[in-house]
């Protein structure tokens, strides 16, 4: 009699659990029918990437929203003489040759648009980089820079002030998605002028557009507390990048002008100098004396991959070191696609 009744109640159970599995499938059906939107994922997943918005450190430390750790990395990177600079009181902490913040490039304290923002800039390393020829962490881009464009030297990777820059860039794009990452990456396309840069015409729009905030001389203007640096960074002398930093080829230099200056009038989507203009000025700014970087020679192995505009030798081609500097640079750029079937932007 005990069997017959488990087998009963099994039985009942079953019946049951089929008919909620029904119930189930039905309501899906019914949902599919008249809101099929819930089943399409994919659509789902472009609204929640195009409803991303990276933080706002400002607003997110004015209600005390930001980890030590990202607060530490945010004060190096946008105080940077006076945590790192040449100036410090610790020989220890002084990590840069020059005064400069690390945000008067990466503007906006990293995420203007256009100007190598650090908004999903964690998520794209470790990856291959040509000027070492080897694959590359985010630490080592970040040493890039100090011994580049701060004209300092390396900070050990597994140091405090390295693991709090980096904490402060993963924070910027928390929870980023994938489809956003290109929007901050790098800077604005260029279409590369067919002439060589022309000084005069460079000087002309340097003094027009430039001068009022970099100085007429390019010193910049600083902060008048000096541990803080400079307001507008200076585009040539002894305080300014060296002749090894990125910014120094025209090229890189072009893409970063159009896109972000003058300062509070250029965006990306919105320039207001031509190519052109964006062209000249930057070969005028790379016309002066800066730092010289040691051992730069020994930048991209691999010849084949150094970009057209790089200033310095050895190149994997004979056009002249002129040529190189300020152009014209399409020739170039046209005998490395005929020569390697490799197609240069800068």
């Amino acid at each position: 009699m005990e069997n017959f009744r488990n087998q009963i109640r099994r039985l009942i159970y079953g019946v049951l659990a089929l008919s909620s599995a029904i119930l189930v499938v039905i309501v899906g059906l019914i949902v599919y029918v008249t809101h099929p939107e819930v089943f399409n994922t994919k659509e789902l997943a472009v609204e929640t990437a195009s409803e991303w918005r990276p933080k706002d450190p400002i607003k997110e430390m004015a209600i005390a929203n930001m980890p030590d750790d990202v607060k530490y990395g945010y004060d190096l990177l946008t105080e940077t003489p006076k945590f790192l600079g040449p100036e410090v009181a610790d020989s220890e902490m002084r990590s840069t040759g020059n005064n400069l913040a690390c945000k008067n490039c990466h503007l906006k304290t990293g995420t203007q648009v256009g100007a190598a923002s650090w908004i999903g800039v964690t998520q794209r390393f470790p990856s291959f980089r040509g000027r070492s020829n080897s694959i590359g962490t985010i630490e080592d881009r970040i040493n890039g820079c100090f011994e580049r464009s701060m004209n300092g030297k390396k900070l050990p990777v597994d140091s405090k002030e390295m693991q709090a820059m980096k904490a402060y860039m993963e924070w910027l794009g928390e929870d980023m998605p994938e489809e956003r990452i290109k929007e901050y990456k790098g800077f604005v396309s260029l279409k590369i002028p067919a002439e060589a840069v022309d000084l005069e015409q460079g000087k002309s729009i340097y003094t027009m557009e430039c001068a009022l905030c970099h100085g007429a001389n390019g010193q910049g203007v600083k902060f008048p507390d000096g541990t803080m640096g400079y307001q507008y960074p200076p585009l040539w002398g002894q305080d300014s990048y060296n002749d090894g930093a990125g910014m120094h080829r025209v090229l890189t230099a072009a893409q970063f002008i159009k896109a972000n200056m003058p300062f509070g009038q250029a965006t990306k989507d919105r320039p207001k100098l031509t190519d052109e203009e964006a062209y000249h000025v930057a070969g005028y700014i790379n016309n002066f004396m800066r730092p010289e970087k040691r051992n730069k020679t020994k930048d991209f192995p691999d010849r084949k991959l150094k970009p057209v505009s790089t200033p310095y030798g050895p190149w994997d081609d004979n056009f002249s070191a002129e040529q190189h500097k300020f152009g014209p640079f399409p020739p170039i750029i046209a005998y490395y696609k005929n020569k390697y079937n490799i197609k240069k932007t800068k």
